[in-house]
């Protein structure tokens, strides 16, 4: 994972997303599209994982069988559509330690406003994965970093399922480090910051709220 930015194109990944994006979608089908697509994508963003081995028998012989190397990893959902993508990435990695940070959007000034913050200890040992279903101005998740990186993070994934050029653009001016993995990366903005084509607000399609 070198590149900066990586969309996941898999037939299976394009199908759900189509299905995510159909306004008629109901909000418990969204709900579990949302975290089928989350575990597929969670496949992509682990690859490349750092390895050691440990010494088991199979029935047959003993071996030395590859296991992921280092501590447990830690999810870190971006509150609170990123707890959508949450159980689908733990439905793959169910040993992982999950973090919280709450932000919202200003809606006048489209910054990033801190409410919550609590994450697993020794982020400096561990991979960090953060998820959050809109990569949109890139503002939110450029300061949910920081704040990652103040509490001793130094290997972070982003994980999305949507994200904009300009989104992309400022997660990498302010985070190059930082590789994303996506289904799509779609067109532009719109004028109150929202991504199109997009599939509108996640958080209020995931827990239907308006």
């Amino acid at each position: 994972m070198d590149q900066h930015l990586t969309v996941v194109d898999h037939p299976m990944v394009q199908h759900k997303l189509t299905y995510l994006r159909d306004e008629t979608t109901p909000t418990n089908h969204f709900r579990q599209l949302l975290r089928e697509t989350s575990q597929l994508l969670a496949y992509e963003v682990t690859r490349n994982l750092e390895m050691t081995t440990k010494s088991i028998r199979t029935p047959m012989v003993g071996m030395e069988s590859p296991v992921v190397a280092g501590k447990k990893m830690a999810l870190v959902s971006i509150l609170r559509a990123g707890n959508g993508l949450l159980d689908g990435v733990l439905d793959l990695i169910p040993s992982a330690r999950v973090g919280f940070v709450g932000l919202y959007r200003d809606e006048e000034t489209l910054k990033p406003v801190k409410y919550y913050f609590k994450v697993p200890s020794h982020l400096d040992q561990r991979l960090v994965i953060a998820v959050d279903p809109m990569l949109a101005t890139g503002n939110s998740s450029a300061a949910a970093i920081d704040m990652l990186k103040e509490a001793g993070a130094t290997n972070i994934r982003f994980l999305c399922l949507l994200a904009s050029p300009e989104g992309v653009a400022r997660m990498k001016e302010a985070h190059p480090d930082v590789p994303i993995v996506t289904a799509s990366l779609d067109e532009r903005l719109n004028e109150k910051g929202y991504i199109l084509p997009g599939l509108g607000d996640a958080g209020d399609r995931m827990f239907g709220t308006k």
